[in-house]
């Protein structure tokens, strides 16, 4: 589940510097050197996003000073504004989903994706309530955050269909919105289930709502495996001839960061305790539950299993979104993908 404008529009002046370095996959790209003289890697990523707690981390932590890499944190507004500005050039990597970057591949854009995170969005329901399966859904109040065509919803759609026979789309009434307006509607009572981000799903969480189902075990449902993630970073193929070396080594440092905010010891907590003002948690039990959905999304090694694993996965999602989803010109493409050791 993603965010989506306007051109430039979501372009903010606000631009924080930062010495970057991360992990890489099997790109073929450049080995470890300073590249310091270079311009920067140009990320784009959303104001109080996650992406932003993997970048404060690299920083602070001195992993981009160990890669002798620099790079500039670009803030937008909306998911939509970085694509946008990813298919202007005014960025080089952002993180998107994999089915919005497998479309302008048919489109004849060049686009990779490596994984961000497998963390996808949750269906979460009031405790004791009256939702307690699946099929408890007909006949009820749904809050979908995103759109019709929200990879989420479509997923839960063809589970529902599979393990209970019923169409969500036409037995339960959806009611589509931006996740914290799904939040706010759960917990007045005005809806009886939400569909929601994962960072939304762990604050509901954190209030004391019950998680009936999480996508992954949708995924693993409707006969995908291993869970495949929705989520990544994107970028041009065509930069490597001028930034691969940095885009490698912002991956190597994206891996030392994840190492370190996956761990449990001091150096973990003290570098947990630095993004609480990023994570805009109301409390700790709301902190608690963002920093261990964040871990649990973690990702490992992409490999060619993974790959698969998406392709089974756009089957069922061309299926249920139709043209309007994956474009007029369906088609699964493999080297979409950069695979990784983990």
């Amino acid at each position: 589940m993603t965010g989506e404008g306007s051109h430039r529009e979501g372009l903010r002046p606000n631009r924080r510097a930062v010495l970057a370095a991360p992990l890489l996959l099997a790109l073929a790209l450049a080995p470890r050197e300073s590249h310091a003289a270079e311009a920067p890697l140009r990320i784009g990523s959303l104001k109080f996003g996650t992406l932003n707690w993997l970048t404060e981390t690299i920083r602070a932590e001195g992993l981009a000073t160990r890669e002798g890499l620099s790079f500039e944190s670009i803030d937008f507004a909306g998911g939509q504004a970085t694509t946008v500005a990813l298919q202007a050039g005014d960025i080089d990597l952002i993180v998107s989903d994999w089915l919005w970057a497998m479309r302008r591949r048919q489109e004849g854009e060049d686009f990779r994706f490596a994984p961000f995170s497998t963390a996808l969005g949750a269906l979460m329901v009031a405790s004791g309530g009256p939702v307690r399966t699946v099929a408890d859904l007909k006949g009820r109040r749904l809050g979908v955050a995103g759109g019709a065509l929200d990879k989420s919803w479509l997923l839960l759609r063809a589970y529902a269909q599979q393990t209970a026979g019923i169409d969500l789309a036409k037995d339960a009434e959806s009611v589509y919105g931006a996740p914290p307006l799904i939040n706010q509607q759960l917990s007045l009572g005005r809806i009886d289930a939400a569909l929601t981000f994962w960072p939304f799903a762990a604050r509901l969480d954190a209030q004391g709502f019950a998680r009936l189902l999480d996508m992954k075990e949708v995924v693993a449902g409707l006969g995908i495996a291993p869970p495949p993630p929705l989520v990544g970073f994107v970028w041009r193929e065509r930069i490597a001839a001028t930034k691969g070396a940095q885009i490698a080594a912002f991956f190597r440092a994206a891996a030392a960061a994840n190492r370190l905010l996956a761990g449990s010891d001091a150096a973990a907590t003290h570098a947990w305790e630095r993004l609480r003002p990023l994570m805009q948690a109301a409390d700790t039990a709301e902190f608690d539950k963002l920093r261990d959905y964040y871990r649990a999304g973690i990702p490992g090694a992409f490999d060619t299993a993974d790959v698969a694993a998406c392709a089974k996965l756009y089957d069922v999602l061309a299926r249920v979104g139709g043209a309007e989803l994956v474009g007029p010109k369906p088609g699964f493409d493999p080297r979409l993908f950069a695979l990784s050791k983990g």
